[in-house]
């Protein structure tokens, strides 16, 4: 039986996308979506395909997602190769089918069966997509966001596709999402021989104290919305090689999942106070690769409960938990932001899958939550 949303999803499957490679997927895009009568906007920075498209006017609900997927691994290890989409026993196979293909295909299937019974809809729909959300994502959203922003463009609601659920479609919707910060530190010691420490003055052992307590340190303890705000050493690296030299610098790279109980700012001077009082010398470089954000009522988390319990009878949980997703650059516009997307158990593994009738399931949410916003 023909199903367009499977269909589809086979259709932008069959692109290896890898990021921030498009791979012709967003040309696919467009042509449906100029088909019902939407202003396509391309918005390409540096290597990064991105667009705007919206029809009607008015309170503006967007959809957004990326067209670029993580690399396949070995290939040799896929039951298919994972560029040419297969469906076995109803789950369909194929890199991207759950993140974020699928619901790509469920966003531009809904939009035609929402045109078709509403052609003259009071609101305005609008897609914001982009193939550089897996990689570096600093020629993606973020540029489109600023680009909007710098022209006063109004978002009023922003559905964002990321695999959010873990069992059934729409068990977990993610009304916002943790900030991340990674901090590179250098401890700076003295170089020497191991048989000679009296010359010589050993990071590693300088700064062990201050990181045990760095470890040991409770940040906030949450709050209704959010886990407390967990740090986590990613990497410690230090020494020439040989045994017998005391090394000279101590590089240690730790990340910050935080709050909306903090700031950056809170962050950055405690971690430099306890530097400070164990007396390191030492450079610190901070990276914040996003600020949390919180959408924690309003018309767009009803929508898209009303949408859930109608399908899937079921009562989504509102999480913040995962990694950082392209909402939290949406979130700038000062828009109510919701992530809603298939069951992410398989997502950026080998073999990755989705049930086709969870595509199928998600496409008459996404239809819903329009007719519900902008009808």
């Amino acid at each position: 039986m023909f199903c367009p949303v499977i269909e589809l999803t086979q259709q932008l499957i069959r692109r290896p996308s890898l990021s921030p490679d498009d791979a012709g997927c967003q040309a696919i895009m467009i042509a449906r979506l100029q088909a019902l009568g939407f202003t396509v906007e391309p918005m390409n920075f540096g290597d990064t395909l991105n667009f705007w498209a919206w029809r009607g006017e008015g309170e503006t609900l967007a959809f957004a997602g990326h067209t670029d997927v993580v690399p396949t691994g070995d290939v040799s290890r896929w039951i298919n190769p994972p560029f040419e989409p297969t469906i076995r026993d109803g789950v369909l196979y194929g890199r991207g089918a759950a993140d974020m293909k699928g619901s790509l295909a469920a966003m531009i299937v809904a939009a035609e069966r929402f045109i078709a019974h509403h052609p003259n809809h009071k609101g305005r729909l609008a897609f914001l997509i982009t193939s550089d959300e897996e990689a570096s994502a600093t020629h993606g959203t973020v540029k489109v966001v600023e680009t909007l922003m710098a022209r006063n463009e109004r978002l009023d609601y922003c559905l964002v596709g990321e695999p959010s659920s873990t069992e059934i479609v729409g068990d977990v919707v993610k009304n916002g999402r943790r900030g991340s910060m990674t901090a590179n530190l250098t401890i700076h010691g003295v170089q020497g021989h191991v048989a000679y420490p009296h010359l010589a003055d050993n990071p590693v052992h300088r700064a062990l104290p201050a990181l045990n307590e760095l470890v040991a340190t409770e940040w906030d303890q949450g709050n209704e919305f959010f886990p407390p705000t967990s740090m986590q050493i990613a990497n410690v690296q230090a020494g020439t090689g040989s045994n017998n030299v005391i090394p000279g610098e101590l590089l240690v790279q730790f990340n910050f999942r935080f709050s909306t109980e903090l700031t950056d700012a809170m962050i950055k001077q405690q971690v430099q106070a306890l530097l400070e009082r164990h007396q390191l010398r030492y450079s610190l470089d901070w990276q914040v690769s996003g600020q949390p954000f919180l959408t924690a009522s309003g018309k767009l988390v009803n929508a898209v409960v009303k949408a859930v319990e109608h399908y899937n009878e079921i009562k989504p949980q509102l999480l913040t938990t995962g990694g950082t997703s392209d909402g939290r650059f949406i979130a700038r516009m000062g828009a109510q932001v919701v992530e809603l997307g298939p069951v992410n158990a398989t997502i950026h593994k080998i073999n990755e899958s989705v049930k086709a009738a969870d595509l199928q399931l998600l496409s008459r949410m996404y239809q819903r939550i329009m007719e519900q916003l902008i009808a």
